[in-house]
Parts: structure tokens; sequence; C-alpha cells
């Protein structure tokens, strides 16, 4: 498979291990989201992608067709990274002309994207302009500009909304897409997760070193979340209710309330344990979030990876 392979990279500093076995892969033509809590190892499993540093163990492959190299080919890589780095002296134009260079795009076809790039994001007044004149979006947009100019066949972006208001969050996503569409690997990592679930083919996600979660979002929350269940009816009711398949109450307002399915349960089970005299105006049967899921495996890292290994 085209993209790129992360096969059982280790890490350690000292007597601490900060990445414990990891592999996953990113084909090309999709966007995989890599999460975890602060200090769950993402910024240094990226580092080792990157080629900053060497896995202890393991190996980052990065497949093209019959050809595959150890790493990721600079010219082939686009990195946004969470700390920007731009030179803040420097002109627009001329530092995303002077990166093009570094990636061997030829100095007219250079120029050429990115004006069109800096048409695209509202920026065309801006290609003489320094840096640090833009504001933290503007030079937010630039930095994203300079990442995929050379049209790279993979792409890491980490953090990219951070700072970003709704509509530029927007066009970014909307580029995002468009460079799965064209056929790169993305690999996404940010903490913003309601925008993760809309984007994210798949989901790899760590805590403390380990990989506890994978797959695509159904996936996930058939193995890792239980049914939520709202229902609009009286308190007396609600709280008298006990059928055994439900984890507990928990009360939203005065008439509402709402309970999480055991595990295994379907809501078929549920819906035909409730009680014919119950009166019922609404009942509204949900998947917990991804934030959610998020939430239970990072208080529960070490379980969740046990769990992992027994299947």
């Amino acid at each position: 498979m085209d993209g790129l392979h992360v096969e059982g990279i280790t890490k350690s500093y000292g007597s601490t291990t900060v990445v414990d076995n990891v592999s996953f892969q990113a084909p090309q033509g999709k966007i995989l989201g890599l999460l975890g809590p602060n200090g769950a190892g993402k910024t240094t499993i990226l580092r080792m992608i990157m080629g900053i540093t060497a896995p202890d163990r393991g190996r980052v492959v990065f497949q093209q067709g019959s050809n595959q190299t150890q790493g990721v080919p600079f010219s082939s890589v686009g990195y946004l990274p969470e700390e920007r780095g731009l030179y803040k002296e420097a002109k627009v134009l001329r530092i995303l002309l002077f990166l093009a260079g570094l990636k061997d795009v030829p100095p007219a076809e250079a120029r050429k994207r990115a004006l069109q790039w800096l048409r695209k994001f509202g920026l065309e007044d801006c290609a003489n302009k320094k840096v640090e004149q833009l504001s933290k979006g503007m030079a937010q947009k630039v930095q994203f500009i300079a990442a995929v100019l050379h049209k790279p066949k993979f792409v890491v972006l980490d953090e990219p909304f951070s700072g970003l208001d709704p509509v530029s969050q927007d066009l970014f996503k909307a580029e995002i897409r468009a460079l799965a569409s064209s056929g790169a690997a993305v690999l996404l990592s940010s903490h913003q997760m309601n925008i993760v679930e809309e984007l994210c083919d798949e989901i790899f996600l760590i805590n403390k070193g380990k990989e506890v979660v994978k797959g695509n979002l159904q996936s996930i929350k058939e193995r890792y979340g239980s049914f939520r269940v709202d229902l609009l009816c009286s308190a007396e009711q609600a709280l008298r209710f006990d059928s055994g398949l439900v984890e507990g109450w928990e009360k939203l307002d005065d008439s509402r309330f709402r309970c999480i399915l055991r595990e295994g349960v379907q809501p078929v089970q549920f819906m035909q344990s409730l009680p014919a005299d119950l009166a019922l105006r609404e009942l509204t049967i949900s998947r917990p979030s991804l934030h959610d899921i998020f939430v239970q495996v990072a208080q529960g890292g070490a379980q969740h990876a046990e769990r992992l290994e027994d299947r």
C-alpha cells in the first residue's frame, strides 16, 4: 500500500520509554488523525517520522509503487509544525519562493503556485509584506502554503487549526480534504476532536507512549463507546425504571434523563425493556462523540492498551 508505514518504533530517553512499539499506516489519499493527551508521545512520533530523531527500534518507511525508502524523502514531505517558524523579517512571497526552492520547485513554477495560493487564501495584498506585519491567522495561512506549495506526497499537520477563526478553519478543512483527494497521505494531529471527527478517515490514538485505539471512527465507536440514551419523561418514571441494561442515570433537567447502556447491550434490547406504562415524550439514541472516547481513553490508557492487546 502506498504511503507511510510506521513499523514498531520505540524511543527512550534514559530509563523513560516515551514511545513503545508503535505501528500504523497513513495511506495516500487518506487523512489519518494522530491523537493523544499531552505527554502521550505524539511529538516524539512526529520527530521520528520527519527524521529529526531516530527510533531506538523499528523503522519508518515510505512506499510509492515499487519504490520503498527508509524515511520520507525530503522533497516528498510537507510539514506544518505546531511551533510556527517563518522568518519574521522576510517578505511573504520571498520566503515562499525560498522554501519552494529547497524542495526543488523551479523558480517560475514556484512563483506561479505561490501567487495562486495567496489569492486562494485572500492574501494577495500581503505578498510584499514582512511576516512580522501579519496577524497570527495570516501567518498561519502562509505557513500552510509553505508546507504544501511543492505538492508533497506526504503532509504532516500539527495543530493546524490552532488560533484560526471559524471561516479560516473551514478554508483549511477544504484544502486538507483537497490534499487527500489529490493523492497525498495526510497525517493530522489536533486536540480539536470535532474537526478530527469531521475530517479523518482513520484514527490512531496513543496514551503513555502506547497504541490504545486505532481504526475508522465507526469501528472505534462500536468497540469503545456504549450507546447513550436520552429520554424525555417524568422524573418518577425514569428513576424507578431499572432493567439491568444500563450503567446508571444522569438527570439533565427536570424532565430529561440520560443513561449509558452496558457494554454489548443493543438499543433494541433497551427499547423492548421499557415498561408499557412509560409516558415517553422523546427518546434519542446515539454513540458517544470522539471527544467522549478521547477523555475515556486518556483517563484509563493502560487498561485500554491491555484491552487492545487481548483482542
